[in-house]
């Protein structure tokens, strides 16, 4: 498998300088990032779009890096997705929605509205980390460990990082790099095995 392009899905904010994603697609030359639409643009339907439209338009496996309502973005556009490109994702503190989001943020109805919610359950059709803050403010343990389980995702706990963003501290994130060369892993490994069955396969009609 070649190397697989990250594509980073924002959350809800705009264009942040200081946040982790944007400092993570500074040091990967062929990342590509889904642009942020910000706060008050709150259609779901059109992050979808450009996500596809990214997806698309890669050549090659593609790993994506989801924070946020990021990590929403992803798992309702996966619902519909058909290819094979997306090898894995990391999907980073997600809300939970067991409250109101803070007062900078759409409200709860705002985003049902714009067809936020509910969010999917189902298995997401590539595999994929869900990485929990233990003091997320958006956060709710019962909830998230739900998502994972729906969405057959791993769960990976942070720690006491918040809602991993420059609010908490967190311009540099230099953990995800792990977990992205996790999945990138677990995609090689996946490859290297299919390939031996193939050769089973191909020996066994001999």
């Amino acid at each position: 498998m070649t190397d697989a392009t990250v594509v980073l899905v924002p959350g809800l904010r705009g264009a942040v300088e200081d946040h982790w994603q944007t400092r993570l697609a500074a040091t990967l030359p062929n990342a590509r990032t889904v642009p942020p639409l910000g706060r008050d643009e709150p259609s779901l339907a059109a992050r979808v779009f450009l996500l596809d439209e990214i997806v698309a338009d890669v050549d090659g496996p593609v790993i994506l890096v989801a924070h946020s309502a990021g990590v929403l973005v992803t798992v309702h556009w996966a619902a519909t997705y058909e290819g094979t490109s997306v090898v894995g994702a990391l999907l980073v503190t997600p809300p939970a929605f067991a409250a109101e989001l803070p007062p900078e943020y759409p409200s709860v109805r705002r985003l049902r509205d714009n067809g936020w919610l509910p969010v999917p359950r189902r298995p997401l059709p590539f595999p994929s980390i869900l990485a929990t803050s233990t003091d997320d403010p958006m956060g709710n343990p019962v909830r998230l460990r739900a998502m994972a389980d729906a969405w057959g995702s791993r769960e990976h706990s942070l720690g006491a990082v918040g809602h991993l963003n420059p609010a908490a501290g967190f311009g540099e994130w230099p953990g995800a790099t792990a977990l992205i060369d996790r999945l990138r892993v677990g995609a090689v490994e996946r490859d290297v095995d299919e390939s031996r069955f193939c050769r089973v396969l191909e020996l066994a009609r001999a």
